[in-house]
């Protein structure tokens, strides 16, 4: 099983402490975001958890706990989320120049493979111009291209959310123009092979690879297995939308409790929201958002080892 921790919230930056008391409890329990009525127990002991993406957009909170979950013998690896933006679209991160340096330290703690930098979203307005973006995406290249072996984009999605917020005088995001993104595409892939980075498109509806940038697979079976030092048995993923290259995993995160403040942010409806459905970092509860009330059932979810430990002769 790989456990993805998570694509709904930031629980190594909001919630380090909470997730490593579920590590050592052995389980944690999460809610169907589909279907609240359905709560499910997932074991998080590491003879069936082969592997743990973490993803985030600063990791010095989970960076204490790195030493015991290596003694506990977990394999992990994280989607690190570092973007050139200002307190205007993502309120609540520290300076970027510290999370910058959280990333290298980061890298030389667990090595380049394990920490993928994800330039994502990529939001234009009459500030965020395509010439913005290229100078920042050249001078991130120079910081992190020791740190990390690959970069993955994806141009903002300009959903209802966006919209409305607009609307009542927040942050003007649009989407790209065709023109833009080809021409920021060129740049991505001539400026990755200078630096000698792999760039990998998430979900993106056109093809990249006339630019030199492939298909993401976030939660990727190859680097897992690389992590591993074995073959893992893994299913695509079918829950996820249409042109994501990842695995099946099992998330235990919930949607509405990040506190980054990311006004473009696709799991959290309103910051008011996240700020009184998220539990204390250090609390004990089973599950990260809300309680099961009396009478609700919880169905332990079945779940295994897809290590493929076995040494074959063909």
């Amino acid at each position: 099983m790989i456990i993805s921790a998570s694509r709904r919230t930031d629980l190594p930056c909001c919630y380090a402490g909470w997730f490593m008391n579920r590590i050592r409890a052995g389980y944690v329990l999460t809610r169907n975001p589909m279907n609240r009525a359905q709560i499910f127990r997932v074991p998080l002991t590491p003879d069936v958890v082969d592997c743990i993406v973490f993803w985030t957009k600063d990791a010095a909170n989970l960076m204490p706990y790195l030493d015991e979950l290596d003694a506990l013998g977990y394999r992990y690896y994280f989607q690190f989320t570092l973007t050139p933006y200002g307190s205007d679209l993502e309120q609540n991160l520290r300076p970027k120049a510290e999370i910058e340096e959280c990333f290298r330290a980061l890298s030389k703690r667990i090595g380049r493979e394990r920490v993928v930098w994800r330039y994502d979203p990529i939001i234009l307005n009459d500030r965020l111009t395509p010439e913005y973006h290229r100078a920042e995406f050249r001078r991130l290249c120079g910081s992190l291209s020791g740190f990390t072996d690959t970069v993955v984009i994806s141009f903002v999605d300009v959903y209802a959310k966006l919209k409305r917020q607009a609307g009542r005088g927040g942050p003007v995001i649009r989407p790209a123009s065709g023109g833009e993104t080809a021409e920021l595409a060129g740049y991505i892939g001539k400026t990755t092979a200078e630096y000698g980075l792999r760039a990998a498109a998430c979900c993106e509806a056109g093809d990249l690879a006339r630019f030199g940038i492939g298909h993401s697979s976030c939660i990727d079976r190859e680097r897992i297995e690389r992590i591993c030092g074995c073959a893992v048995d893994l299913r695509p993923d079918k829950n996820q939308r249409k042109g994501c290259g990842c695995a099946e995993s099992v998330d235990i995160g919930a949607y509405n409790t990040c506190r980054n403040g990311c006004v473009y942010c696709y799991a959290t409806d309103s910051r008011s929201v996240a700020r009184c459905s998220s539990v204390p970092d250090c609390c004990e509860s089973e599950l990260l958002a809300g309680t099961v009330a009396a009478g609700e059932k919880i169905t332990d979810k079945k779940v295994k080892s897809n290590r493929q430990e076995q040494i074959t002769l063909f």
